[in-house]
């Protein structure tokens, strides 16, 4: 049922189940003009053995990666390596990475997950970049009340930022429930993160807040990013028009349990998918 499943409808959203599946998929968008953010599905692991098996995942794709001179970097979930374990594992599994990047010339981006992980993600990645990793970016999430403020504290470092709405169910103590406040923090984080002086990662379908982007933005020091398979015409649109677009590609064969996560924990996940496959 999984396997027909990817074929009939999963597979839009999914870059194949295997490094060798996600490689041509990878080399088509890159000459459509994409590039890529490169994932291997899976998240929270539950022994440390288990970690060093992903880190090895993770090495072969960032080294495939440059060995085809494919124009992407490698996005991971700190989950992914161990940091529900224990914090110092996933920040040692991490730093074996981004020296690996390092020395391919490559760079890693460590996604947000949960509000219960964002103290110690930033931590780790703000260790890192006091370590001299430039080569390093973190995510901030608009829904949560705190990220007005972790953006603050990060934007003296010139740090590259992806920013993103959320995705993951939040109570309201934490994360703003409604739609219009988000979309309306989020148009704020834009202008403050463009005005500063490092990179930054507009993650978003929202068509509005793209267009308040590039009419606030006075440099090219952004990009903007969208899922593999939602919104196909607005992306080819959006390179047309000469602005760099980067597709998250989730590869692996783990994108049941992940797929049916995502859609279990935010009921609004699945309209949203719904919708793309509408728009197009």
């Amino acid at each position: 049922m999984q396997a027909r499943g990817l074929r009939l409808g999963a597979g839009r959203f999914v870059a194949g189940e295997t490094l060798d599946e996600f490689v041509p998929i990878a080399r088509g968008l890159n000459a459509r003009g994409f590039a890529l953010a490169a994932a291997i599905l899976g998240e929270g692991v539950s022994e440390r053995a288990q970690t060093r098996g992903v880190v090895a995942e993770l090495r072969a794709l960032q080294s495939r990666i440059a060995a085809e001179g494919l124009r992407a970097n490698v996005a991971l979930k700190l989950t992914h390596l161990g940091l529900a374990i224990d914090e110092s594992l996933a920040a040692e599994n991490l730093r074996e990475l981004v020296e690996h990047a390092e020395s391919l010339g490559a760079f890693v981006r460590i996604d947000m997950e949960e509000s219960q992980y964002v103290d110690a993600t930033l931590r780790i990645y703000c260790g890192l970049r006091a370590d001299g990793k430039s080569n390093l970016g973190v995510v901030l999430q608009a829904y949560l009340y705190r990220t007005s403020s972790d953006l603050a504290e990060l934007l003296p470092h010139e740090p590259n930022l992806r920013l993103v709405k959320g995705a993951y169910l939040e109570p309201p103590s934490l994360a703003y429930p409604k739609k219009a406040d988000v979309d309306a923090q989020y148009k704020a984080l834009i202008e403050r993160a463009l005005a500063g002086a490092g990179f930054t990662a507009i993650a978003t379908h929202d068509e509005d807040a793209i267009r308040h982007a590039i009419a606030v933005a006075t440099h090219r020091r952004f990009e903007f990013q969208m899922l593999y398979g939602v919104r196909p015409a607005l992306q080819a649109r959006l390179v047309a028009e000469g602005y760099p677009v980067r597709i998250a590609a989730p590869f692996g064969r783990s994108w049941f349990p992940y797929l049916m996560r995502r859609l279990a924990e935010r009921p609004a996940n699945v309209a949203f998918v719904l919708r793309s496959l509408l728009k197009g």
